[in-house]
């Protein structure tokens, strides 16, 4: 998927709550590792997340797939940790749709709609046990500037692992 567009469709509590529940359904894996929770509990609980202390609704966005379906949903806020920041809370693919250029091609759509935003930074937060997810991160430029922990998630406790990336400049290096 060298040349993958994205839109970040943004989602509603009531009207998308079903297919975000599919989503995590699909992505048992990173359920079964992040939080223990349900596949129900968790689609509420990605409606009803919101960074501390930050006024805006943060945007929750899903991407669609094949037949109508979502291939990823995020959570995306502003102005968290600090004004001008922008801290995508959760980027998650169904394990199809992993590998193939999609996460990277949605993590540059957020880095576009940060920077609109006028975010100097994005921020991501990372389970010490999603090595994988580390990695990913890595490779799309961020650097960890924070380790903290271990805190409850859901049924589960992580190390937390910050990662940062500079926006200054990004959006005059594209193409």
């Amino acid at each position: 998927m060298a040349d993958t567009t994205v839109v970040l469709a943004p989602l509603h509590p009531v009207v998308d709550l079903d297919a975000v529940m599919a989503v995590y359904r699909r992505a048992a894996d990173y359920l079964a590792l992040e939080s223990g929770l349900t596949p129900d509990a968790a689609a509420r609980a990605f409606f009803d997340d919101r960074p501390p202390a930050s006024a805006e609704e943060p945007l929750k966005f899903g991407v669609g797939g094949e037949a109508g379906s979502l291939a990823a949903i995020g959570d995306l806020a502003f102005g968290y940790p600090e004004p001008g920041d922008a801290y995508l809370g959760l980027l998650l693919l169904v394990p199809e749709a992993r590998g193939r250029g999609l996460g990277r091609a949605i993590v540059g759509e957020v880095q576009k709609l940060a920077g609109a935003r006028g975010a100097s930074r994005l921020l991501v937060g990372v389970l010490d046990a999603n090595e994988r997810a580390r990695i990913f991160w890595e490779r799309q430029g961020f650097r960890l500037t924070r380790t903290s922990g271990p805190h409850d998630f859901g049924h589960r406790r992580h190390v937390f692992h910050r990662l940062e990336l500079s926006l200054a400049g990004a959006l005059g290096t594209c193409a």
